[in-house]
């Protein structure tokens, strides 16, 4: 049965051909949302949008690699025509991993994951918020554990979703009077295709997340449309007075250590 916690809302979701992203494009369009999804995977996006308008929902896809200025500022152009210059969620989900030792680590791989986890909030924020100062709106970024919580392998990481934490909080502070607020969801191990590549390879550097221990550290495995849920919520109007805030999608991981 469709909900309406997004009735007549105009959202964008980066990332949002796939995984979490994924979920969280088909939960807000059955929340009764305008969906724009901008990925880099365009045959997932269009199968995605597809799937969507077969459902009932309404949504278009836009390819661009969101660490591109130029590719990201097309994007939301397009963007702007279709919603007639309102945009009023914005979710930031596009990201990836990089798995090596430190000392293994190059320019090239914190040059990647700087711009793919970091830059491209700044781009898509940036593009959007002009939409937004007139009449507010909600900006979720996709943090994560690693924020808090250093693990081996992962340094890189760990640095890039800190720093989406700092961003979530200043944009938060800057443009709260402006009736925007911003907030992160951040999520545990997900049963994704980029959680999984994560587990396999952090496995195979002898990092201990087995199922086991999965199990033992966050019950289970977190499941894609639990986060596309928190996303849903803090993009809502019930969360009308939540700001700047980091929301933990965890099962309790980080309070057990």
């Amino acid at each position: 049965m469709p909900g309406s916690r997004l009735e007549g809302k105009h959202a964008i979701v980066s990332g949002g051909a796939a995984g979490a992203g994924g979920a969280a494009s088909e939960v807000f369009a059955r929340e009764g949302a305008n969906v724009v999804i901008v990925d880099i995977q365009e045959d997932a996006g269009l199968a995605l949008v597809e799937k969507i308008s077969e459902a009932g929902g309404k949504a278009s896809f836009f390819k661009a690699d969101v660490s591109l200025s130029d590719e990201v500022e097309d994007a939301i152009d397009k963007t702007n025509r279709l919603f007639n210059h309102r945009i009023d969620v914005l979710f930031n989900h596009a990201g990836t991993v990089i798995i090596k030792p430190f000392l293994e680590s190059t320019e090239h791989d914190w040059d990647r994951m700087m711009n793919i986890n970091v830059k491209s909030m700044f781009l898509m924020t940036k593009a959007v918020l002009p939409s937004m100062l007139d009449h507010g709106g909600a900006i979720v970024n996709t943090s994560s554990i690693s924020a808090v919580a250093g693990t081996p392998m992962e340094v890189l990481y760990c640095t890039s979703k800190g720093a989406c934490h700092m961003f979530t909080r200043a944009i938060a502070t800057e443009y709260r009077d402006n009736g925007i607020r911003c907030n992160a969801v951040c999520p545990g191990f997900i049963r994704t295709a980029h959680g999984t590549r994560e587990l396999n390879e952090l496995r195979e550097y002898g990092v201990e997340v087995s199922e086991e221990d999965i199990c033992r550290i966050q019950g289970r495995i977190c499941e894609p449309e639990e986060v596309a849920n928190a996303a849903l919520f803090l993009a809502s109007s019930e969360a009308s007075f939540v700001n700047g805030e980091t929301l933990f999608v965890d099962n309790g991981m980080l309070v057990r250590t």
